[in-house]
């Protein structure tokens, strides 16, 4: 038992795909331990997808090594697919089939699902398994995807871009599977290129740019470097602290137009609220800047261009 648990649910060395032109996946070195939820942060086009693709044995690497529970990922490809949950970006097409004869489907070739489980997941999601997949939304589709990838109770789960296409109360639904499914002993590898997601439910964070790993970071370290655009309105009349805001920690590119005020936060908001503390202030809006902005002001210039993910 514990040579078990001491092996890496994923584990990768020098892990290279390469496309040519300075495209693909680069020398990547992972480790993903067991019953961790593991964000794999980039923006589209970073390599997220081929690095998902290599894990799962579609593609193989062209250099170094892949391994899922110990089990490699080109030689064990089939009994790496017997442990894994897998959601891919693209949903595979299933056409005139009913949702439910989908399930059914796919969880006889795994030799068979538990129905209630499968039932309880349709339904926290408010998923009709009796109408037909080329009649679901986007959003129906991508909780079927979900479906399919949860219903086995896998040991890992390899989830890619998971909630995209779903709605706030969905993903705010699918955020609290993925804690129940980490405490019933399962480890998590879940793609995003949306920084405030990983936030939700991730231990650690790998992030990745232009098919390099470029940082792990322990979430807390990740709160600490997020980025925020903040516009503040002031009430009429009011005057605006612009000298207590240019001196705020972690505050950068004030701008002043009247009562309007822009500014770029780095980490936490509390130097922030304190400079505005004491001031009439009548709308205040943060928004999250794209990952290609945050790794701008981070790490400056991608040096190879990917291939898309």
């Amino acid at each position: 038992m514990l040579r078990e648990m001491a092996v890496a649910a994923i584990s990768t060395s020098q892990l290279t795909k390469d496309y040519g032109a300075g495209r693909g996946l680069f020398d990547l070195g992972l480790h993903v331990s067991q019953q961790e939820v593991f964000g794999y942060l980039g923006p589209n086009g970073s390599g997220k997808t081929t690095t998902i693709r290599l894990l799962m044995g579609m593609i193989r690497p062209t250099n170094g090594s892949a391994h899922v529970f110990g089990l490699d990922c080109v030689r064990d490809a089939v009994e790496v697919k017997r442990k894994v949950g897998y959601l891919p970006g693209d949903i595979p097409q299933f056409g005139s089939l009913r949702g439910d004869e989908v399930v059914a489907y796919l969880g006889g070739m795994r030799g068979g699902v538990d129905r209630r489980h499968v039932r309880a997941i349709a339904e926290r999601f408010d998923l009709d398994l009796n109408r037909r997949f080329r009649e679901y939304s986007s959003g129906n589709k991508q909780k079927l995807g979900i479906l399919l990838a949860f219903m086995h109770r896998p040991e890992l789960l390899i989830l890619d871009e998971p909630t995209s296409g779903l709605d706030p109360l969905n993903q705010q639904e699918f955020y609290e599977l993925l804690r129940e499914t980490r405490d019933g002993g399962a480890t998590i590898f879940l793609s995003s290129h949306v920084l405030s997601e990983v936030e939700h439910v991730c231990d650690r964070v790998g992030i990745l740019r232009a098919g390099r790993l470029v940082k792990v970071a322990e979430l807390g370290e990740l709160t600490r470097i997020r980025v925020h655009h903040v516009e503040v309105e002031f009430a009429p009349g009011e005057e605006v602290p612009t000298e207590r805001l240019r001196l705020a920690d972690g505050v950068e590119d004030l701008t002043v137009e009247g009562q309007r005020l822009r500014c770029t936060v780095h980490g936490n908001f509390e130097a922030l609220l304190q400079a505005i503390s004491g001031s009439r202030v009548i709308d205040l809006v943060s928004t999250e800047p794209s990952l290609e902005e945050f790794f701008l002001s981070f790490f400056g210039e991608p040096k190879p261009k990917a291939l898309p993910s």
